[in-house]
């Protein structure tokens, strides 16, 4: 009877440990093999969905109107305006006398209805602020197609970020749930076990707390892996109650591949928009200095006025015209040094905008550096982990075969089973680790729409 429940014991804990480190099952409520999205479908996802990318499409039309705003002021310019007036008490003045005969003559100016119609076009020929401004419409379409893409590497990143977080959590969930399964066949085992006497009570007992404490684990890992979903659907931009099964079994067999290219900040989007607000704010300084010069613009009105207007009746008869053409020039001389201050103003701005970039490029070093060093010490996780499975895995058959001879005891042999499963968990933590360091250094290295291209 004892070899009978021994054996069971053993058949039960090593029937489902034939796979390796990569063969881990994952949970049917929370993945599928079929139909799930993919990291390189949720990023598609993302790409289409989240406000953000609106937001940055937005700004992208917002620069070209901007341009056709700055050309418009080097356009004619055409107004006309129209004026009704009902003179109620009219203007009277004297002629002294001896003009028009020997006594003073008393006249009325104007007349009582009048009715004015002019038309005004003015035309810059020359204004160096507004040939410089039509400058800067290039740097300022290509900054906002530079927050258009600054927008999607963000988005990129954040989605395979609370991937890897979603992916991990199914894993362990996997695990814990295996682990329960066939510690409660254990427990089953042992109770019959107990129950002729073979074992302590204790034995049982000690067993029994494991499995609570697992199914504490399963809990807490159920509600860490409903909050990186529900993180995960927001950097779509999918709403919270639509439902998302991910699968993706490439990142448990697939090590990601790195290269050793050298570090370039130019290739880094944070560092083209620097420099291309470096550029803009050079731009508003040479508009500035462009003040001190004189303009010239061309102006030229034409209109018509009625005359003779005494009644209501005749407010739109007896129209006479009168144009003109003319330049005008126009010579800044003395504004109380407004725009000497404007101009120092705009030269510390520029000042600082580039010791900002200096700081920043050593800083876009420094996170080059880190993220790589923070791969390799990923990479050496993994290779031991992976061997720590290998080792786990010989060592619990090498303790179930001793088992079945009697040299070891049950303890010994759920002890193996235990740390054949905490090193299976931790090869998948340094896996997707890996994973997340390759994220970190394609975002060092400004890659990260290659990374996307290349999933």
């Amino acid at each position: 009877m004892k070899r009978l429940i021994a054996l069971g014991v053993v058949l039960t804990l090593a029937s489902p440990l034939s796979g390796g480190a990569q063969g881990v099952n994952q949970p049917q409520s929370a993945t599928t093999t079929s139909g799930g999205f993919r990291l390189k479908d949720c990023i598609d996802y993302g790409l289409k969905n989240f406000g953000t990318v609106r937001i940055a499409q937005y700004q992208v039309q917002t620069a070209d109107e901007q341009a056709r705003e700055a050309l418009s002021q080097y356009l004619p310019q055409v107004s006309a305006t129209g004026t009704t007036t009902d003179n109620l008490k009219l203007q009277q003045s004297v002629i002294p006398a001896g003009v028009f005969g020997p006594e003073p003559r008393v006249f009325i100016i104007g007349q009582k209805y009048q009715t004015n119609l002019t038309g005004q076009v003015t035309q810059p020929i020359y204004d160096r602020s507004l040939l410089i401004g039509l400058k800067a419409n290039k740097p300022n379409q290509q900054l906002a197609a530079l927050n258009t893409r600054q927008t999607q590497e963000d988005v990129i990143y954040n989605i395979a970020s609370n991937y890897y977080q979603v992916f991990v959590a199914d894993q362990q969930i996997a695990l814990l749930r295996d682990n329960l399964q066939r510690t409660q066949q254990v427990l089953n085992i042992l109770k019959l076990q107990r129950d002729n006497g073979v074992i302590q009570p204790v034995d049982y007992t000690r067993t029994e707390v494991s499995y609570n404490s697992t199914q504490s684990q399963l809990t807490l890992a159920e509600n860490d892996r409903n909050l990186a979903l529900n993180r995960l659907k927001y950097q779509m931009g999918m709403p919270q109650d639509q439902n998302l099964v991910i699968s993706d079994p490439t990142l448990l067999t697939q090590t990601p591949t790195l290269d050793n290219e050298p570090f370039d900040p130019r290739r880094l989007v944070s560092f083209q928009q620097s420099e291309t607000n470096i550029m803009l704010q050079q731009l508003q300084l040479q508009r500035i200095k462009a003040g001190y010069l004189p303009t010239l613009s061309l102006t030229g009105n034409y209109g018509t006025v009625n005359l003779g207007a005494q009644t209501i009746d005749n407010l739109f008869t007896n129209f006479v015209g009168f144009g003109s053409v003319g330049l005008r020039l126009n010579i800044p001389i003395f504004d109380g040094f407004r725009r000497d201050s404007q101009l120092k103003q705009q030269r510390l701005t520029v000042l600082t905008q580039q010791e900002r970039q200096k700081l920043n490029t050593a800083s876009y070093q420094l996170q080059f550096n880190s993220a790589q060093s923070q791969i390799q010490r990923a990479q050496t996780s993994l290779q031991n982990d992976d061997r720590n499975v290998k080792l786990a895995q010989e060592v619990y058959n090498i303790t179930t075969l001793q088992y079945r001879q009697g040299t070891k005891l049950l303890t010994d042999l759920i002890n193996a089973d235990n740390s054949y499963r905490e090193a299976r968990t931790n090869y998948i933590n340094s896996l997707i680790n890996l994973y997340q360091a390759r994220l970190d250094l394609e975002q060092s290295q400004g890659k990260l729409l290659t990374f996307y291209n290349q999933l």
